[in-house]
């Protein structure tokens, strides 16, 4: 039992899958379209193919002349640009890992990943501070890979294995700081099952992703995928109000949309009614990144006679389950493992044999998916615990009925999910326990209403009657947090529940502790 898809060739080179072949076949085909103005008559920038592939070697064949070599590591650190992505796909080009970040990351946060990737260089934003001297960082200005893009020494596609490095994306774990996700060359065909068995997508969509360039899932999702079938990706980077979407897909004719459930969510409570009855190019929706309320799938459905498609995935591999135009959905599952990917329940605590239908475990993927990742960078111990056998055991609690649906019942680790972003507790509680005023802490997400959480942390003050406003604690850890890791509520309470062995018990705090 293992992956029974087609396997990538033993020479690959993602950007050339990606870029090159699209290239080739249909220069001239609008490749990305870029909105800054939901009422604009035509996108502010449009990239053919051609113009697309240019770009990419341009920026590859520049990256080289300035001592970069395959295998070093850079770390994306612009603006929500066109210009993100094609360094992205540059770098890649070129041989090189990127590292897709965000300019919201704290300096504490930025300077991590610089020294536990071993990053040579960190393309910056213009308001972002340069990397210390002795860092050896080297900081490459927003202009200058402005200018790359420009340049006349195009490079060729580098020659690699489809098992050579090829981006790492940085992700919350079971530690207090997050790990890298090391993914191969093969990681685009690795996305293949997600064609038909998510999207339903040929070279005639036109994919709008509600993302930014610098997330993944837009990354994969909104370009990746698009343009290995020679589709047209549409991107936004304008002023987004409650409103935008319905007449953003209506403006640009799209006939897919991808977003995490909050967006529709908002679309359904925000939007005219009538906009969203008017989304004639729309085939459907496509939706990933954290668990819907389960009443989202009839209300988008009664509000557009449109359906959506629900994926799980991880950073470890991107989706790997999810219902499809040929997969109906099945109330209170997530859809069916994706065509030709393997999976299985196994037992929580120990061993690889899958359980049967209808029990529940831990959800894993075969090893030998070309979706599934190199491994974590420079962590074996890690790498090692999540390796079963045959099997990658990412942490998802969740049953397969006979049928193949696979019902999610949770982490088994605790990680939290904020807006779409994996947030393991242990990081945001590193950081509080710092302050002076905090004796200990956990976090874990607590319901503001039935569908939604935000992040909430249970402090236990060093001294009860003196203890902080709460904002004092959320200011501090904004100081040290991206925006999205940061607690929305500051609980104090008297102590922490814990297991018998002294493990703090997340999952009850919210019971323990109501509103």
């Amino acid at each position: 039992m293992g992956y029974s898809g087609e396997l990538p060739p033993e020479r690959f080179n993602m950007a050339e899958y990606v870029i090159g072949r699209a290239a080739r076949r249909e220069p001239d085909k609008p490749a990305l379209l870029v909105y800054d103005d939901a009422e604009a008559e035509a996108p502010h920038e449009t990239w053919t193919y051609a113009e697309i592939e240019r770009a990419v070697l341009g920026i590859a064949g520049a990256l080289q002349a300035s001592g970069l070599e395959r295998g070093d590591r850079l770390i994306i650190r612009l603006d929500n640009t066109s210009t993100y992505a094609l360094l992205f796909f540059g770098a890649i080009a070129a041989g090189m890992v990127p590292l897709a970040t965000s300019t919201h990351l704290s300096e504490d946060e930025a300077a991590f990943l610089a020294a536990d990737s071993g990053a040579r260089a960190v393309a910056l934003a213009d308001h972002l501070p340069h990397p210390d001297r002795d860092s050896g960082v080297r900081a490459i200005p927003a202009g200058d890979v402005a200018a790359m893009i420009r340049s006349a020494g195009l490079a060729r596609y580098a020659d690699t294995r489809a098992d050579d490095p090829a981006y790492m994306v940085y992700t919350s774990g079971t530690t207090a700081s997050p790990k890298g996700v090391l993914h191969a060359q093969r990681a685009a065909w690795g996305r293949r099952p997600m064609y038909q068995g998510w999207y339903g997508i040929g070279p005639g969509d036109r994919m709008l992703h509600a993302g930014a360039f610098n997330w993944t899932f837009t990354l994969g999702t909104g370009l990746t995928d698009p343009w290995a079938n020679g589709a047209t990706s549409i991107i936004f980077t304008g002023t987004r109000d409650s409103g935008l979407w319905p007449r953003l897909i209506s403006r640009t004719g799209a006939t897919l949309f991808a977003a995490v459930p909050g967006v529709y969510r908002q679309m359904l409570k925000y939007a005219a009614p009538d906009d969203l009855a008017r989304l004639d190019t729309l085939r459907h929706g496509l939706m990933a990144g954290e668990t819907p309320p389960a009443a989202l799938f009839d209300e988008w459905r009664a509000a557009t006679r449109l359906e959506l498609h629900e994926a799980l995935g991880m950073s470890e591999i991107s989706t790997y389950v999810s219902t499809a135009p040929g997969v109906p959905r099945r109330a209170g599952t997530v859809g069916r493992a994706q065509p030709g990917r393997a999976i299985a329940i196994l037992p929580e605590e120990d061993g690889e044999t899958p359980l049967p239908p209808g029990e529940t475990g831990l959800l894993a993927v075969h090893r030998s998916d070309p979706g599934l990742m190199l491994g974590y960078w420079r962590r074996p111990q890690e790498e090692s615990a999540v390796m079963r056998g045959d099997w990658f055991v990412g942490g998802d609690l969740a049953s397969i009925d006979a049928d193949g649906y696979v019902t999610h019942r949770g982490r088994a680790d605790d990680i939290m999910k904020a807006l779409g972003y994996r947030v393991a507790p242990q990081e945001v509680e590193a950081v509080l326990a710092r302050h002076p005023a905090v004796a200990e802490v956990a976090c874990a997400e607590r319901h503001v209403r039935a569908d939604v959480t935000v992040i909430a942390a249970y402090v236990v003050p060093r001294v009860f009657a003196s203890a902080p406003d709460p904002h004092v604690l959320t200011s501090y850890a904004a100081e040290h947090l991206a925006p999205y890791k940061c607690p929305r509520e500051i609980i104090y309470v008297p102590a922490l529940p814990r297991t018998a062995n002294g493990k703090v018990l997340r999952r009850v705090l919210e019971e323990l502790y109501p509103r």
